[in-house]
């Protein structure tokens, strides 16, 4: 992939937390249009390299760029940045004292200055298309979980991001409500939109990513399409890794 037509570029990325060396020279690059599924097991940094990607996380060597330019470290262009990158993080909850329909309209009039109108009538299509369009005056507490993350993702989206980044977003669901949450991903790379998505849902790694990129120890230690990881993995970490989901 030449790079001029990668969105995100991260280049020899490390991070610590005090003495634990959570990502180790990291280099990845995700270009526009590509879905990019990153799994491995607990603790292999996957979560820690998501964040970095729009700052929640920073960074102790190395370079990450979004279009070319880079990451900001604080203020106005920290803030501009993370209004093109949307979020649906597991513990990233909806406001609870605000309806449905007000928790998506929120970012685009406060941050994006849309009128109120044109703000519901976005809201609107966009609950429509995760399904939850007949839920809008609810409060986040009277729907699901699984509802609740669609309505998240519908909050994202309404921010007209150039970058969705999902992580774990259906850890903490039912097998149920897993479906629901992944369907709208399904959607979402169907559509086009560039996403990086940590998951332990290898259904969706197998179908919907044009990469599956594998961690271990803080490092990549494969990339490549679901059809090479997943028939023939180069590594006894990826195959052991295999094996154990397998298995349950």
């Amino acid at each position: 992939m030449a790079a001029d037509a990668a969105l995100v570029v991260l280049a020899g990325v490390h991070k610590w937390f005090g003495q634990l060396h959570v990502l180790k020279d990291v280099d990845l690059s995700i270009a526009r249009g590509e879905v990019v599924v990153i799994i491995g097991p607990s603790g292999s940094g996957k979560s820690t390299l998501c964040r970095t990607i729009n700052r929640l996380e920073t960074i102790d060597e190395g370079t990450i760029t979004i279009d070319g330019d880079p990451l900001p470290s604080a203020g106005r262009e920290l803030a501009a940045l993370r209004a093109e990158v949307g979020m649906v993080f597991q513990g990233l909850n909806l406001l609870a004292h605000l309806s449905i329909l007000d928790n998506v309209i929120l970012g685009p009039v406060k941050v994006l200055g849309r009128s109120r109108a044109a703000a519901e009538t976005t809201a609107r299509e966009l609950l429509d298309r995760v399904g939850v369009g007949d839920q809008v005056d609810k409060l986040p507490a009277q729907l699901s979980g699984g509802q609740q993350q669609r309505v998240a993702i519908a909050r994202a989206l309404a921010m007209e991001p150039k970058l969705m980044l999902l992580d774990e977003p259906t850890s903490a669901l039912d097998p149920e409500m897993i479906k629901e949450v992944v369907d709208v991903m399904v959607d979402l790379a169907r559509r086009g939109m560039t996403m990086v998505v940590v998951t332990h849902e290898m259904g969706f790694a197998r179908t919907a990513a044009d990469r599956v990129v594998f961690m271990a120890d803080g490092a990549i230690v494969e990339d490549g399409t679901p059809g090479e990881f997943f028939t023939e993995p180069r590594s006894e970490r990826a195959k052991d890794f295999l094996a154990s989901i397998l298995r349950h």
